[in-house]
This record gives structure tokens, sequence and C-alpha cells, in this order.
């Protein structure tokens, strides 16, 4: 009897062995930018006109991703999808954003990549923006009135926020740095004692606040400091934790998203306009949370992710940056808010010494919302089939560079405007004529669509310049 075949199989049988054992679990940090086009980091644009150095190394060290997306093409849905491996659609929330006192988007039974980790023994963090809601105490125990929440207790802790979905310590505000309240939260209380309602916009000026809408306002909360502070306390939490206990800190950025407040050192540093200072502060403030990985030598088994939640947006102020040579979708139609390319396809790149090879550029088609997955491979407990419904491993890609398009059925892209697009392959479908949405980029040729749906291959025509359903 030939043994061969029998040899064989068994092998088959034996289960893939893992390259990492519990104790070696990495620690996980991922970085959100907020509306950061592709563009708009070197490593990625050859023609960028002002340097980022900081994301530069973290490309040279890892695996850059040419080919990543997001769910959405603006930032609260985009936030859900990163956390929960869900699209948001398949909430409440089926176009737009949240506001800074709008109630929980994440369901409390919703498993998230801080709660999956946590039951895998780690420290979870999150330090920065977070946008996904949470339910504010109130004076009348009536919901928040109006985006202002003009009647909110702050002395009472608020609830179904960071701390309730995974997360052992939150630092940050509530959504954008234009929505009130305009204050720092640590955990489930407001960190200020001088909390103001400024009722008009000559309130806001007179508190020292730009482009930003009415409510409550620290009188110490100062916009240009937000995105230090959020660099500062990342660091801070990194420099607590110890060898042998893994951990996750999520770090979604304010910036460099309108109000463009760049700090002192930072204005004019570009020599082209805010946007572009404040994408070199933003990349200064990833330089400083790499530093303090390095620091604590945690760098060799440390995944460090960093990514954008959508594309730039018009708040830029696209024409003086195009006037520049500077064109924040790189050679991508749209921006954000588009179901072009423009407005999903982000910076993604993975630091991992351990694992990935550094230097290494990955074409695969992926999407933000497949970190849950990834980090449910990467430790080797499976998910149930209601947690990540919309998440696909990218682990293989990351260890010996496969490509797992035929795994990963498809990405749907979802507009501003709650507008559907689909990738599948090489194919695109849009379904709209104008993209999803009435934002527009100033170097896209003038466009009258007469087909009341848009199909391109992507393989031949990635700027989306034909229509092959015209």
């Amino acid at each position: 009897m030939n043994p061969y075949p029998y040899l064989i199989l068994g092998l088959c049988l034996i289960p893939y062995p893992s390259f990492l054992s519990a104790a070696e679990q990495p620690n996980i940090i991922y970085i959100l930018a907020d509306d950061m086009g592709y563009g708009d980091v070197a490593a990625n644009n050859p023609n960028c006109k002002f340097p980022t150095p900081f994301l530069d190394q973290l490309a040279e060290g890892g695996m850059r991703f040419s080919d990543a997306h997001t769910n959405s093409s603006v930032c609260t849905p985009t936030r859900y999808g990163i956390l929960t491996g869900r699209y948001s659609w398949r909430t409440r929330l089926k176009g737009g954003v949240l506001d800074g006192a709008a109630g929980p988007l994440i369901a409390s039974d919703r498993t998230t990549v801080a709660t999956f980790l946590k039951k895998q023994g780690y420290n979870t963090a999150c330090v920065g923006k977070w946008h996904l809601g949470m339910s504010w105490p109130t004076k009348d125990g009536k919901e928040p009135l109006r985006s202002r929440g003009d009647n909110i207790d702050f002395t009472q802790p608020i609830a179904n926020g960071p701390n309730d979905v995974g997360f052992d310590y939150y630092y940050g505000i509530s959504a954008s740095l234009n929505m009130p309240p305009h204050a720092y939260i640590e955990n489930r209380m407001i960190d200020a004692d001088d909390l103001v309602f400024a009722k008009d916009s000559k309130d806001i000026k007179a508190l020292g606040l730009v482009r930003a809408k009415e409510g409550w306002v620290s009188k110490s909360f100062k916009q240009d400091r937000v995105l230090r502070t959020f660099a500062e306390k990342s660091v801070a939490w990194i420099k607590k934790q110890k060898k042998g206990k893994p951990f996750f800190l999520y770090i979604p950025l304010n910036s460099p998203h309108s109000p463009i407040v760049p700090q002192a050192k930072f204005k004019d540093k570009s020599g082209i306009n805010p946007h572009a200072d404040f994408c070199m502060e933003t990349d200064w403030a990833v330089g400083e949370i790499m530093k303090a990985v390095d620091e604590m030598d945690f760098s060799k088994n440390t995944l460090f992710v960093f990514t954008a939640d959508n594309g730039t947006s018009p708040a830029a102020k696209y024409e003086h940056l195009q006037a520049a040579g500077q064109y924040p979708s790189h050679i991508y139609r749209g921006l954000k808010g588009s179901l072009w390319e423009g407005g999903h396809r982000v910076p993604f790149i993975v630091r991992w010494p351990k694992v990935v090879k550094a230097g290494s550029v990955n074409d695969q088609l992926i999407c933000v919302t497949d970190l849950l997955a990834t980090v449910s491979e990467i430790t080797q407990v499976d998910l149930a089939p209601d947690e990540g419904e919309d998440s696909v491993s990218f682990l293989a890609s990351l260890t010996n560079g496969e490509d797992n398009d035929s795994v990963r059925g498809g990405v749907v892209h979802h507009s501003d405007s709650g507008i559907f697009s689909i990738r599948k392959g090489k194919w695109k479908l849009i379904f709209d004529r104008r993209g999803g949405t009435r934002r527009e980029n100033p170097k896209d040729r003038a466009y009258r669509p007469t087909a009341p749906i848009q199909l391109y291959d992507m393989d031949e025509d990635s700027v989306e310049s034909t229509n092959l359903k015209e």
C-alpha cells in the first residue's frame, strides 16, 4: 500500500499553525486621520507638495495599500464600520453624519474591535474624535435639545459612549471640532468646569472659536491645541503600558478636518495653505506616537495602522492647493462625500516589523471594515455569524503578500447623501448620475451624464473617465 496519499491527507487535516503564541499577540495602534486624501501623503503621491516624513517612514518600514477604501465617504459611518466591521447603512444612519449631542449609533450588544480584543486580554483605549454618539444626561430627562444640547446636565456621567463599547479609557471630543459641546471628555465626564453657553456667532467669536456652531463651550478649550492634546494623551497612555500585556489604542484624529486650525509652529509651514499646514501637523502627531512606541521598545510586535475616514473636504480650498500643484485626491476623481474614488480611496499604511515586509506595496482591494475580521484571525478567535458581517481578514496579505480579492465579494460604498456604489473585482458600479453628491473637485472635467448609472473597469480606468453604460 502506498502511504503517501494518506500522509498528504493527514497533513491537510492538521490545523494551520499559529505564527504567534498567545503571549506574543501584537499591540495594535490604529490612527484615523479626518478628511485626509490619498494624495495628501507623500508616500502615495510622488508629486505631493509638502513633506510627510513620519508617514513616509511608516511606509518604508511596512506595507502600503494602494487600493484601500472606506465604506462611506463621510466620517460617522466610516467610524462605525471600522469599529464594528459592519456597514453603517444597516443602522438608522442612512446618510450624513451625527451631531455632537446625538445618541449612540453602536448598539449596546454589538461586538466592536474593542470589546473583542478586551475579551482576549487586551488593554483598550480611545483618544480622539468619537463622532458615534452617546447618551447625554439632561436636566429635564428628555433628549438633548437640538444639536446644541441646551438641556445637557454636565454634572452627571455620560452613558453609551466609548467606555460602554469596549474601551477601558477614553479621552477626546464628542464629534467634529466645529460641533458642540466644545470641550474634552475623559471617560464618562466632561473634563471642564468652565462651561458657558454660546447662543450665537458673536458668543462663539468672543470665545476664540472659528467655524464653530453655537452651544456649550469650555472657556479654556482652544481648537488649535486639540491635535497636540490628542498626541500627548496617546503618548502618555502608551508609556503606561507594560510588556506582556497587549494593548489596542484607537486614535481618531480631528485633523485635517475643518475648522482647519494648525498650531502656531505649523502655520504657513507648507507655503501653500492651511490645509497643507494641518496635514503636516497631522504627520507630526503620527511621528510623536511612533517615537513613543519606539521608546517603549514595543515596535517589533506592534501592528501600527494609519488611514483616513474619507477623502479631503472642499474646506481644504482645492483651488489654492491645485494652483500649487497639490492634488489631495491624487490622480483620482472626486473628493469627500462622493462615490468617485477620491471620496473613499484613502491612504492605508501598516507597519508590523515582526510580520510585514518593510517597504512593500499591496494592490489588493480592502476596506476599513476589515479590521475586526483581521484581529479575529490574528488572535485565532472566531467571530459569530452576527459579528463583523461586512469584515474580511487581510492577514494573509500582511504575512505573505497573498491577494484576497477572491475572498472579499466586493465593497459597498455609501455617499454623503446616502447613495450607493459597489466595487467587485475590477468592476465598479455607481447608482447615480452625479457620483452621489453635489460636491465637486475643481480638477474634474464637467460631467453631463446621460445614463442613470455608471460602470467602470477599474483595471483599465481607475480615474473613472469612461462610463461604459453610456
